[in-house]
């Protein structure tokens, strides 16, 4: 008969509390990047007008599409469902128009106060389609993110998107029948891709070559997470029940 044990605290070993509390933390992480994957199909996914993240979607999201304005743009993927045909065709006439002041109050206001100001003048960071300026600013032709954007939203994802790998790559640290540089690696994936996901942001804004970079960079820590996660899971609820012990000892094999 053939034992393992080890010399610190692994999953497989770990007392019911400690269990039930990563596996809380792992689950809620899981549904939250779910969540996360159909955020970006809503927004960026459809930015091209089409379902589904592409590279285009990469590109019109931070190089912008410089041939069109964001109003437009927005008009025809992720707003398109909005508004009626008749209204987002108007719209897109006034902004390519240049957005004339003439036509605001009577023509243009009452097409955003129908379908846009729901969220267009209540959620903090959109912005407002109750005033001209405003309205005006998005009806200009679309450079893409633009600095301020960036730097917003870089910070966020980084800060955010770390706290939740430290406490994941933690949890697998704890995992058995891995290698050591193995799972170094492992625990290391997902910021090294982490950084290349929003640095191509940046490089992407200037040259639209890099959007592939954004997808690479998003793919990577995703699969990372998908690894650790799966093996976490399996490690603390079904390994125990194969027969194996692991002790908090050393790492050794005793046979009969």
């Amino acid at each position: 008969m053939e034992q393992k044990v080890m010399s610190q605290m692994n999953l497989p070993s770990l007392g019911i509390a400690v269990r039930t509390l990563f596996t809380g933390y792992l689950l809620v992480m899981g549904i939250g990047i779910l969540m996360s994957l159909a955020q970006i199909l809503l927004t960026h996914g459809m930015a091209d007008g089409k379902i589904g993240v592409s590279v285009d979607d990469v590109v019109y999201s931070y190089h912008g599409n410089r041939n069109s304005s964001k109003l437009e743009v927005k008009l025809n993927g992720s707003m398109k469902d909005k508004a009626n045909d008749e209204s987002r065709a108007r719209l897109v006439k006034w902004a390519r128009e240049g957005a004339p002041l003439e036509h605001w109050k009577k023509e243009i206001q009452p097409i955003f106060a129908e379908n846009c100001v729901q969220c267009h003048a209540n959620i903090p960071g959109l912005p407002s389609f109750t005033e001209y300026e405003a309205t005006a600013e998005v009806a200009k032709t679309d450079m893409g993110a633009s600095v301020d954007s960036l730097t917003r939203v870089s910070h966020i994802h980084l800060f955010g998107i770390a706290f939740i790998f430290i406490f994941v790559g933690y949890i697998f640290s704890l995992a058995v029948g891995f290698n050591e540089k193995i799972k170094a690696v492992i625990i290391a994936i997902p910021f090294g891709f982490l950084i290349i996901d929003i640095s191509s942001w940046w490089i992407t804004s200037v040259f639209p070559g890099f959007a592939w970079f954004t997808i690479i960079g998003g793919f990577g820590y995703m699969f990372a997470f998908a690894i650790m996660w799966f093996t976490s899971m399996y490690q603390m609820w079904i390994l125990p029940r194969n027969g194996k012990t692991y002790d908090i000892n050393e790492w050794t094999d005793k046979r009969d």
